[in-house]
């Protein structure tokens, strides 16, 4: 493999090699750029625009169009793309991975693919970990966009929805993978087109790509909510079904259901369905207070009741299901077992649980929920940036078809990375990290130590404490102290304790950060923090106060400026910084995360891990062998073992890990991938009522497929027409169309496809005559508002059983099935049923609605709280609560929301 490697190089530097003749394009123009004045600099933007447009691809216009860049952030940032900077832009460019160290600017390199794209007019998303970030590279890479024509925008948490249109509809949209993903499932409960915020997804550039596609991908994003009655409905629609009268049919019983006066309700025992008489109906308007129950406001009621009747009516206790310590549990039909964790769909369960007078569960509904898998797989192109990805490049080629390429640094990494030190026991390793920190400290070379839990961080901490090393330790609360703090790691002397992942986005310089010493100095002087935040902000302001500070900051920066160069150097000298791990991550791509937080720009520096044989991953993978070896060389417990085997083995373990990791997430992903089929068809659904698409061809089709459907519960081809279930017939089309009585001497004398006929030409003529009573332009919105509001209605309680499904589907791996295999049967059996409750709720609102009013829409649920997963860091959004204009501002930038997204 080394002599294959050796003659022909790795991929990257294949795929590097293929695209150094556009790399020279784009540095060819770069003196003939310099030349252009401002002006003729920007106006390269609307030229490409207009080639565009004539039909050149972006490819084509790339090298110039990077070229324009380059040129631009010179002028506006003083920052001038180096050469590998730009492979990487055009690695983004492609739809690919670009995999950069740590501090080669990965930030100012996402410009060149961003600029480039946007020239589309079909937007460009750019992604960050965290809100800090976004806000940060929005104003601070917005400047160069801005100078070259282009809008920008930002999308962070408890944003209006107008402002959030707004901001996708610029050119390019910084944002979080949590706000977008949310966004994207909101957008799809909305009821009006003009509610939605985003206007599709083109083209998405993943900063730290490994940290959202892969870590953050086991935890869904979860819209949860309560529907917009009270969930006492199930309680009440069961008092009301106690109270009626019920009738029982069998298929041998012939006679119409409305022959019988005294009938609330009617039972097909072989159907096993219950539906409402006309005397059931007025019933149920008198006991909800209702002057139409079939009119489409009243859909929610109809479906309760509907529901309590079934439950009721046709479910029996001690034969279809069971009630155990208080709880509803469900009997299989052919083996007389108890289904553990299944629940009956569409509320049902709820339904019964009333009957049985036991607690009513998951009264709070999902009301939407994606995968970061399937999210980012609406893009048309996506690519990413980070560090660190090789490790993973199997799992982001299988789930995303991404290739990663390693872009070569700036200049040669002179870090060194030292053999991992083994120790007995924890005791003796966390005495040694101290001792190996003490050391450093009191030469003066800065110290940052990783730390897997915050847990541990503060264990360290204590034993820093008590030896009195001054130090600061972080973690990922505060996005912009802790970016702060991890910048200022670099100082002469500091030694900082992070987790692992603390401070990601945020390089570290050698001798300090004078931007951080700055901002200290403004404190002591008593200015307020909103002010220090916006001396060093990039958005443009005419605000006297937020001018004078910026003047302030400037003088100070400057002073400080010339201290950290001189610090610098100094720092050089000691050996850089020393990066030192207390544990071996569960994955190798996490512990170079950290290993490359030294080493920026050619700088030196070091690394090395302190592991224990008590280490949670020692001890899960194979630590009793290694621990055999240790006793055999009878070494002490503060004596440290230093050996390739070790280190190997080490490896082995973080690749077992990393292994099964990606099988949960692709075992995640199989689950999603079926609910996101159906989820693709619903949405497509909703989208054409809310582009106005006209449905009355739609609800033709579904007349059509109702019938034939019923056609083939009722009436079989293989038997006479006096052993057809005609009660049954008769009572179904009754409850969808209208009541209908077909004479005995008909019913002898039909064929099957005249009956089919006969019963599709009433049913047509019905919905022509609703047409002519509410008028074309009403009957065309109540179709919209009625179809609207059953798919929503179905699709959230299709939602919640599929999760039941899911739940229960495991135990069936017991049996030797696969349980993915059998959640794929009975998903599309589930969805298939709730898509012809969908037609079926649709004509018959549609059918029976009176015309007291123009249709409106309204929204079935209300979102009460977001959440990704179950995940501590995630937003929680109440209608109800809205954020004050002197309250700390929630994307986290610790200014005041009115100094900030509230503007």
């Amino acid at each position: 493999m080394g002599l294959i490697k050796k003659l022909f190089g790795d991929y990257s530097e294949r795929e590097i090699k293929r695209i150094r003749p556009l790399l020279d394009k784009i540095l060819a123009f770069e003196n003939e750029y310099r030349a252009l004045s401002d002006a003729e600099l920007s106006a390269k933007t609307q030229e490409f625009k207009n080639r565009l447009k004539a039909g050149a691809t972006t490819d084509q216009i790339l090298p110039e169009a990077f070229a324009t860049v380059r040129e631009a952030s010179d002028r506006v940032l003083g920052m001038r793309h180096f050469p590998v900077q730009l492979i990487g832009g055009i690695i983004l460019h492609q739809g690919r991975i670009a995999e950069m160290r740590t501090g080669e600017g990965k930030t100012l390199v996402a410009t060149l693919p961003a600029y480039l794209n946007a020239l589309t007019g079909e937007g460009v998303h750019v992604v960050t970990v965290n809100d800090y970030l976004a806000k940060r590279d929005s104003e601070w890479m917005g400047k160069v966009y801005r100078f070259l024509g282009l809008t920008v925008g930002l999308v962070v948490p408890q944003m209006d929805a107008a402002d959030k249109k707004a901001a996708y509809a610029a050119d390019i949209t910084y944002g979080t993978n949590n706000e977008m993903g949310f966004d994207y499932l909101r957008d799809n409960m909305v009821i009006y087109k003009e509610q939605m915020v985003q206007r599709g997804h083109a083209f998405a550039i993943v900063d730290e790509v490994d940290s959202i596609l892969i870590d953050e991908a086991r935890t869904p994003l979860i819209i949860s909510g309560m529907g917009d009655k009270s969930t006492d409905l199930y309680d009440r629609a069961n008092v009301f079904a106690k109270g009626l009268h019920v009738k029982r049919i069998v298929e041998t019983d012939t006679k119409s259901i409305e022959e019988d006066p005294d009938a609330d309700y009617i039972v097909d025992e072989k159907s096993k369905t219950a539906t409402l008489t006309a005397r059931g109906t007025k019933k149920a308007e008198q006991f909800f207070g209702l002057e139409n129950l079939a009119d489409p406001e009243n859909m929610t009621i109809s479906h309760h009741i509907n529901q309590a009747l079934k439950a009721n009516g046709v479910m029996m206790r001690d034969k279809e299901y069971v009630v155990k310590d208080g709880e509803v549990l469900i009997v299989d039909e052919f083996t007389g077992r108890i289904m553990v964790g299944r629940r009956y769909s569409d509320g049902l369960h709820q339904a019964i649980e009333a009957k049985e007078g036991v607690k009513v569960e998951r009264e709070n509904k999902t009301l939407a929920t994606i995968t970061f898998q399937n999210y980012f797989r609406l893009y048309k192109k996506l690519s990413g940036m980070t560090g660190t990805a090789k490790t993973e490049e199997e799992e982001f080629q299988s789930i995303y078809s991404l290739d990663v390429v390693e872009i070569p640094t700036n200049r040669t990494q002179a870090r060194v990375d030292l053999p991992d030190r083994v120790y007995k026991n924890e005791k003796a390793k966390y005495e040694a990290v101290v001792n190996q920190i003490e050391k450093l400290h009191e030469k003066g070379q800065p110290v940052l130590v990783g730390t897997i839990t915050i847990d541990n961080s503060e264990r360290l901490s204590n034993m820093l404490q008590r030896r009195g090393i001054r130090h600061e330790v972080l973690n990922a609360k505060y996005h912009s102290r802790e970016a702060q703090i991890i910048a200022q790691a670099g100082k002469k002397g500091a030694v900082t304790i992070a987790t692992n992942m603390a401070g990601r986005g945020t390089d570290i310089v050698l001798g300090g950060n004078a931007e951080f010493l700055a901002k200290n100095d403004m404190a002591k002087m008593g200015i307020e923090e909103n002010l220090i935040n916006e001396a060093t902000g990039f958005a443009e302001t005419t605000d006297e106060e937020i001018l004078k500070a910026r003047q302030i900051y400037k003088e100070l920066y400057d002073k400080h400026r010339q201290t950290v160069s001189v610090e610098h150097d100094e720092v050089v000298s000691l050996g850089g910084l020393f990066i030192l791990g207390t544990e071996r991550h569960e994955s190798r791509r996490i512990d170079n995360q950290l290993r490359g937080r030294s080493g920026r720009q050619g700088d030196p520096g070091s690394s090395c891990f302190f592991i224990s044989l008590e280490d949670d991953l020692m001890r899960r993978f194979g630590s009793d062998r290694i621990a055999g070896v240790v006793d055999a060389l009878g070494l002490k417990d503060d004596e440290p073992i230093e050996h390739n085997m070790l280190s190997k083995a080490i490896e082995n373990a973080q690749r077992k890990v990393e292994g099964n990791n990606f099988q949960i997430r692709k075992n995640v992903l199989q689950f999603d991938d079926v609910m996101n089929m159906q989820r693709e068809t619903i949405y497509a659904q909703r989208q054409q009522v809310l582009h106005g698409e006209d449905l009355h061809e739609s609800i033709l089709k579904m007349i059509d497929v109702i019938i034939e459907n019923m056609m083939g519960i009722y009436v079989s081809d293989a038997t006479d027409p006096e052993e057809w279930n005609w009660a049954g017939l008769i009572e179904f089309y009754s409850s969808i169309f209208a009541p209908i009585d077909i004479p005995e001497d008909a019913r002898l004398s039909m064929e099957r496809h005249e009956l089919s006929e006969f019963l599709l030409s009433g049913a047509k003529k019905l919905y022509a005559l609703k047409e002519e009573e509410f008028g074309e332009e009403n009957m065309r919105e109540l179709e919209r508002v009625v179809m609207l509001r059953a798919v929503d209605m179905r699709w959230m309680a299709h939602i919640d059983d599929m999760d039941h499904l899911r739940q229960g589907i495991s135990l069936r791996a017991y049996g030797q099935h696969d349980p993915v295999t059998e959640y794929k049967i009975v998903g599309y059996d589930m969805f298939e049923e709730m898509i012809q409750n969908i037609r079926e709720d649709t004509v018959k609102f549609i059918l029976h609605a009176t015309f007291n009013r123009q249709p409106q829409r309204e929204q079935v649920a209300t979102p009460t709280a977001t959440n990704s997963g179950g995940d501590i860091s995630s937003q929680t959004i109440r209608k109800d609560k809205k954020v004050g204009r002197n309250d700390p501002c929630p994307c986290g930038s610790g200014k005041k929301y009115k100094k900030c997204c509230g503007q």
